[in-house]
């Protein structure tokens, strides 16, 4: 029987905040600072588009683990509109498929902005990642297909107009997982009867993550210049922050190191003591500041579901 080969790279793990170049995909950006790194694995927590530029959260090893508690958080952007024209991409990639000399005032869009606000159904893009009938909706649009999307609901937390120019206007929006900020501008584009699309876009929050914790892609490849590759490596992982900031929300349980190593087996652990928590869905455990497991609280007990090295 043959030996299980060995995984490549190191295995290290937390989350690198990467500010992403615009002209970069997510995914070529993932490859790269996997690279940099010398990670076993690495994935990000949400796609930004090649021409979308800011936050793009990227997991190492056992980092991967808490992506999904990332995807759901919270997440703002800087946007601006053109106006005048719809294009097949609702950004600047696409073809132009509408076009109007109308632009709207100020007061237009102050008023339209209460209707994108709160709950709110939308359609996502015709180029978008959403499957039908199990292929990606941009793959069957390059194929020059138009498919019926379904609208869903998404959440709108916050839309601010920023300020007004004659063909274009600046915005902020908060919002929930899974909207599109492109569906945003062409339906404003619509609904102000001058049609419109994202000419640029920018993350700078993905909760729990600050702007301030953004690092620059160009800061972190410079770093490849030192030639001594433990130096090298160490500059690296001076930038990365530990796993369990992605899990900040959760509610925190300090344990042993015993009661860790009990986790790490897989069995669940009793708590004791009148502060201990009766019931929690899900929680953290945490030994000596270090993240051991997510899992639930029931019936006096810390049960794992997810454990980490």
């Amino acid at each position: 029987m043959s030996k299980p080969r060995k995984p490549k790279g190191r295995p290290i793990s937390g989350w690198l905040i990467l500010d992403k170049p615009v002209d970069f995909g997510s995914t070529e950006a993932v490859g790269k600072i996997k690279w940099l790194f010398n990670a076993q694995k690495a994935g990000h927590a949400g796609t930004l588009d090649p021409l979308a530029s800011g936050m793009l959260p990227i997991a190492l090893g056992d980092a991967t683990k808490t992506v999904p508690y990332v995807m759901d958080g919270r997440k703002i952007y800087e946007f601006t509109v053109t106006w005048g024209e719809e294009r097949s991409t609702d950004d600047l990639e696409g073809e132009v498929t509408q076009s109007s000399d109308k632009r709207p005032t100020e007061e237009d869009i102050r008023a339209l902005l209460p209707n994108y606000t709160g709950t709110i159904s939308q359609i996502p893009p015709q180029f978008s990642a959403i499957k039908i009938a199990g292929e990606r909706a941009y793959d069957l649009a390059r194929d020059g297909e138009t498919v019926e999307i379904p609208s869903r609901e998404v959440e709108v937390h916050r839309l601010t107009l920023l300020n007004c120019e004659a063909d274009k206007a600046h915005f902020e929006v908060e919002c929930g997982k899974g909207t599109y900020v492109r569906s945003l501008a062409r339906d404003f584009g619509r609904d102000l009867g001058c049609y419109g699309h994202i000419s640029s876009l920018r993350r700078t929050f993905v909760a729990p993550f600050a702007e301030e914790m953004m690092v620059p892609l160009a800061e972190l490849v410079a770093l490849e210049a030192i030639e001594d590759r433990e130096e090298r490596l160490a500059a690296l992982d001076a930038f990365l922050g530990d796993t369990a900031e992605a899990l900040s929300a959760l509610p925190q349980l300090r344990i042993t190191d015993d009661q860790a190593h009990r986790l790490r087996m897989g069995n669940p652990i009793i708590l004791r003591g009148r502060d201990a928590p009766v019931a929690e869905p899900e929680a953290v455990a945490l030994a000596g500041g270090k993240l051991i497991a997510i899992g639930e609280i029931a019936g006096g007990e810390f049960h794992p579901r997810r454990v980490f090295a």
